[in-house]
């Protein structure tokens, strides 16, 4: 059980990702899909109304419990702000598009086209959040 417990120690920063990342890929996947399906918002929109919560949310599960960053100064803070929120919002663009070329050009369903995309902006997310942001 040791080694167990030695490898989480070892890759708790990945857990940890991947544990916020689902908890953000669900707070995602409910906001789109409460506006899409409860609201009946079109589409695109409850995509991008989904997308900007979730850059929110993530924000700050990442700096806190992900990366562990504590920011000596409000400027700093900032900067990882305005860094995080534009890579998320680059993957937001990728995420429009792919939900835009799945269902209008590959006739996929809306709910399954969203589910597909988050996969890939899970790990488009981290490597930009590790390079980048949170060093």
């Amino acid at each position: 059980m040791d080694w167990l417990k030695n490898l989480l120690i070892k890759y708790q920063e990945i857990c940890n990702y991947i544990l916020f990342g689902v908890l953000t890929t669900a707070v995602n996947i409910a906001v789109f899909i409460l506006f899409n399906t409860v609201f009946n918002t079109p589409y695109l929109i409850a995509n991008a109304m989904s997308i900007v919560v979730a850059i929110i949310f993530a924000f700050l599960t990442n700096k806190k419990y992900v990366f562990k960053s504590e920011s000596e100064t409000l400027k700093i803070a900032f900067k990882e702000f305005y860094l995080f929120v534009g890579l998320r919002l680059f993957s937001g663009f990728f995420d429009m598009f792919s939900m835009w070329v799945l269902v209008e050009f590959i006739s996929f369903e809306i709910n399954l086209s969203k589910l597909l995309t988050q996969f890939l902006i899970v790990i488009l997310n981290y490597l930009g959040s590790k390079r980048y942001i949170f060093k």
